[in-house]
């Protein structure tokens, strides 16, 4: 298993989530693009290196245990401080279509639970979302 930088690691969650209903949408990839673009724990990662991690990600899951295999390379690529983080990119990138599919919602689940992160954290992290995202 290699290791992934911080924002190969981050890419990784975002590419997994847009997949895990088996439709990247445009929506889904402008806001991986956007997400990458706007936020500082990307800075200095280009769109080559989004390119070039979404593909080895994309093989990733591909492949038998893909899923365990890229929440194996994540969790040991990010440090436990950034793993609120690594949930809030998803849930953004669920966000994008306005409307989470069963799927996503339970890559979603499975992520909080491999990250163990705190169902406080996870709640202000969805409501943010759908503050942010809701339609008028």
């Amino acid at each position: 298993m290699s290791t992934l930088s911080q924002p190969e690691a981050l890419a990784f969650i975002m590419v997994t989530m847009a997949a895990a209903d088996t439709t990247l949408s445009e929506r889904e990839l402008a806001r991986i693009g956007n997400t990458v673009d706007t936020l500082p724990i990307f800075d200095g990662f280009t769109r080559d290196q989004l390119v070039e991690a979404a593909n080895r990600c994309t093989a990733i899951i591909n492949e038998p245990s893909g899923l365990d295999q890229i929440l194996a390379m994540v969790k040991s690529s990010l440090p436990e401080r950034l793993y609120d983080t690594a949930y809030a990119v998803a849930v953004e990138i669920a966000s994008a279509d306005l409307h989470a599919e069963q799927e996503e919602l339970r890559f979603l689940q499975i992520l909080r639970d491999e990250l163990d992160l705190d169902n406080l954290v996870s709640a202000a992290i969805e409501r943010s979302a759908r503050a942010r995202f809701r339609l008028p």
